[in-house]
């Protein structure tokens, strides 16, 4: 048997003498060049290059023109050294070939999951799983830079923790060889005299790229359950269903951003919003997350979230609403409530998405069947979702997505319309009369009417004033906006002196110092005329307790007592108006000054 015949069929002539021992390549190259000595040919091997590899194949009819035709273009993993880092590389997506024995203790990998790229790749691959000691090929994927590179042990690989850097990558598994050498020797492939015909290229027509979703501008964090309950097979089911949620979100700037954190017995954060800003690197990377197991530890996960993931360094940006969604594949292992109330309080959405939910009999196994309605942003059914099982989901990912979208649902976002309390200190001395008082309150309603009054979102509290006070409501005893707004259209003019002082005082102690939730306080003066007491030193008492400070004056109302009251800068927190009836003139520059403070609040 001749040592071509066994090269087109190795198994027919396994066991024949002398031949089995030989390596391929180095037989390809003595049979190509009738070498009888074997020792001598390897010794010609180290001087092939890859193109030569690839002519010796054609020759010997082993390599299929379908396959790859002289001259056309091949996708050869380069071979790199251990040390090869991915900023070494010319393109930023490249097939690398790893050698063997790289030592572990001297690869420098900075990352987990997602590499700076300054990292050596195989040492990345190793790390990731990707590759073992042995070497092999990695696909590499280059990434725009981001922050907070994450350290990890794995594989025997230590990564070292980065604060920041310009680019980054991450590596793959190659998902086939882009080079098939055929044991079927093909007609197209025989060596005839003239020009070698070249297959006809089929011309594929590529989606179009999916653009950004500018009307879904949001900041969401994805909280997967990578618990023992789900199990690899639904957790990689799991994985599917965000991968087209993310493509129907069209994720990408201006429009939504997209990180993940993984629920299971400690929370773990995959990859932060601007790690991956387009739906093809996002999906990529959804599919490389591991299952981790553990137990369905909710509470635990939203609360690392809200700690550590909604972060200005990590790509959070300002004034977008934040989103946690959260799956779970039946219920939590432990409580939830705390977590939820501090999701509320520091201004973030959070959804639930349940899937195959408790059963009846499984009921008494829950420890709080109310969990659904504790962790949401509000119990009004907007927020939660249900799925029967991981099975057949298609047809749940443009309702969820929607929702997701629905900016103006998303009652707990942080804005300064639904995260400030307002409070209105209102002179009802003699001079004002009922006529004029009843314009004062035309103009407070019309600044209340601008904001989302609720028990999560903003609150109105009003005071009314002479010598004595008189609180009208407080914070808390109104949270919708139609009750909030009745009851101010409802004060009764008192009629009296005028102590604006003593009011400042009974305001910041008796409206602003009990719990009022984590809104920016603002406290709107309006008065007509003198003051019997000192305004200058209640006013910046109450200013150094946070609360921000507009005066409006009317008629015989001094300027420099209005001035001395309000917050700095003077110019943009004070106003005066001559007659009652200009008082209507106050509201939008009221509310534009009330956003812009709280803008530079947060």
């Amino acid at each position: 048997m001749s040592r071509l015949a066994w090269l087109k069929n190795p198994n027919a002539g396994r066991h024949a003498s002398g031949i089995s021992e030989y390596p391929v390549k180095e037989l390809l190259l003595c049979e190509a060049f009738s070498a009888e000595d074997t020792s001598s040919c390897r010794l010609s091997t180290s001087s092939f290059t890859m193109s030569m590899w690839f002519a010796v194949l054609h020759v010997l009819g082993l390599l299929s023109v379908s396959c790859c035709t002289l001259g056309s273009e091949v996708n050869v993993p380069t071979p790199i050294t251990c040390g090869t880092r991915a900023a070494d590389l010319p393109d930023t997506r490249q097939l690398v070939l790893c050698p063997a024995n790289c030592s572990l203790w001297s690869l420098s990998v900075f990352g987990s999951g997602v590499y700076a790229s300054i990292s050596s790749i195989c040492g990345a691959a190793i790390h990731r799983g990707i590759i073992t000691l042995s070497g092999g090929p990695v696909e590499v994927h280059g990434l725009q830079g981001r922050t907070n590179y994450l350290s990890s042990f794995a594989h025997g690989v230590q990564s070292q923790s980065l604060s920041q850097w310009s680019s980054s990558f991450t590596v793959a598994r190659t998902i086939s060889l882009p080079l098939e050498v055929s044991s079927q020797t093909s007609s197209s492939s025989t060596v005839v005299s003239g020009a070698v015909k070249k297959p006809v290229k089929k011309t594929v027509k590529k989606p179009p790229p999916t653009t950004a979703n500018r009307d879904c501008p949001v900041d969401m964090a994805l909280l997967l359950d990578s618990s023992y309950n789900i199990g690899q097979r639904r957790f990689n089911l799991q994985k599917s269903y965000i991968s087209k949620l993310v493509s129907m979100l069209k994720v990408g700037s201006p429009g939504p951003h997209v990180g993940v954190v993984q629920t299971s017995e400690s929370p773990r954060t995959e990859f932060y919003l601007t790690n991956y800003t387009t739906v093809k690197d996002l999906t990529f990377a959804i599919k490389e997350i591991p299952y981790i197991g553990g137990n369905t530890n909710t509470g635990k996960a939203i609360l690392h979230t809200v700690r550590t993931f909604f972060n200005l360094d990590y790509g959070v940006r300002r004034g977008y609403p934040r989103v946690i969604v959260v799956f779970v594949d039946g219920w939590p292992s432990d409580n939830v409530e705390e977590a939820a109330v501090l999701a509320r309080e520091s201004g973030i959405n959070v959804f639930f998405v349940s899937v195959a939910k408790p059963a009846p009999e499984e009921v008494n196994m829950v420890s709080d069947p109310d969990f659904m309605r504790k962790v949401v942003c509000k119990d009004n059914e907007f927020f939660t979702f249900t799925m029967p099982s991981w099975f057949g989901t298609n047809k749940f990912v443009k309702p969820l997505a929607h929702k997701l979208c629905s900016i103006d649902q998303m009652l707990c976002s942080k804005t300064c319309y639904n995260s400030v309390n307002l409070g209105f200190l209102i002179d009802g001395s003699s001079s004002v009369g009922d006529g004029n008082f009843r314009l004062v309150l035309e103009l407070l309603a019309n600044i209340a009417r601008s904001f989302d009054i609720s028990d999560i979102g903003s609150r109105i509290g009003a005071i009314q004033f002479t010598y004595d006070q008189r609180m009208e409501f407080n914070f808390n005893d109104y949270t919708t906006k139609d009750d909030a707004l009745r009851a101010l259209k409802n004060i009764a003019y008192m009629s009296g002196g005028t102590a604006t002082g003593d009011a400042i005082n009974f305001a910041a102690k008796n409206l602003f110092k009990p719990r009022t939730g984590s809104g920016k306080k603002f406290l709107i003066i309006i008065t007509d005329g003198q003051s019997y007491d000192d305004v200058r030193v209640p006013a910046l008492a109450a200013q150094r307790e946070g609360i921000t400070v507009y005066t409006v004056g009317v008629a015989w109302a001094p300027m420099e007592d209005l001035r001395a009251m309000a917050s700095e800068p003077k110019d943009s927190h004070m106003f005066f108006t001559r007659e009652f009836t200009g008082l209507a003139d106050f509201h939008q520059p009221i509310v534009r000054g009330i956003c812009r403070d709280f803008t530079e609040f947060n």
